[in-house]
């Protein structure tokens, strides 16, 4: 089993093997690429994520700055947007539905270091895949970490770090986040009048 399959099956696998650092390189050089692109350039921002992204919906976007690790690992679906200064460390698998919209100074982290000092030292990781459902909102300075889903139709507060599954159709927030409440067409009602 190669150390990028052991990755993708959710076991220690060496971080520092020369095939996931070449591929490490190429995604870092084309975070250079998109970012470097002016902001008017939109059809060839919209050309270098349908190109190295696994999949993408008809409609998408990416505020600069972007950086991500392994480009090909992730499914954008329709209409997606994020904000300015997004990380997405993507180890594994990483997935949006459709309609997500992830605000400023974001970072999903499908990857993390291995417990055991030694191991961690010797550089292992381990990588679980994140998902996240259709109509989702992510507040600014969010944290989703590996292994998270969120499901359909939640909001994430601002601030908030995810480390592990969240359901549908509720307003979660905190460190770690947790459910609040759930929401529905009174929560906009009542923000509306105050």
């Amino acid at each position: 089993m190669t150390e990028e399959q052991k990755a993708l099956a959710g076991y220690l696998y060496d971080a520092q093997e020369e095939s996931l650092g070449i591929e490490r390189k190429r995604s870092q050089e084309l975070n250079f690429d998109y970012n470097s692109l002016r902001p008017s350039q939109e059809k060839e921002r919209e050309e270098i994520i349908r190109r190295e992204m696994k999949k993408t919906g008809k409609k998408f976007r990416i505020e600069q700055p972007f950086y991500c690790d392994f480009w090909g690992r992730v499914t954008l679906g329709e209409n997606f947007f994020s904000n300015y200064n997004f990380v997405l460390l993507a180890g594994n698998e990483v997935t949006f539905g459709d309609d997500v919209r992830i605000g400023p100074n974001c970072g999903i982290y499908a990857a993390g270091h291995a417990f055991d000092p030694e191991r961690r030292a010797a550089g292992y990781e381990y990588a679980r895949p994140v998902h996240i459902g259709n109509n989702v909102w992510i507040g600014g300075h969010v944290a989703i970490v590996s292994g998270a889903t969120i499901g359909d139709n939640t909001i994430i507060a601002a601030g908030s770090v995810v480390i592990g599954d969240i359901p549908a159709n509720v307003l979660a927030g905190g460190n770690p986040c947790r459910v609040i409440r759930e929401v529905s067409p009174e929560n906009d009602r009542k923000y509306l009048m105050e």
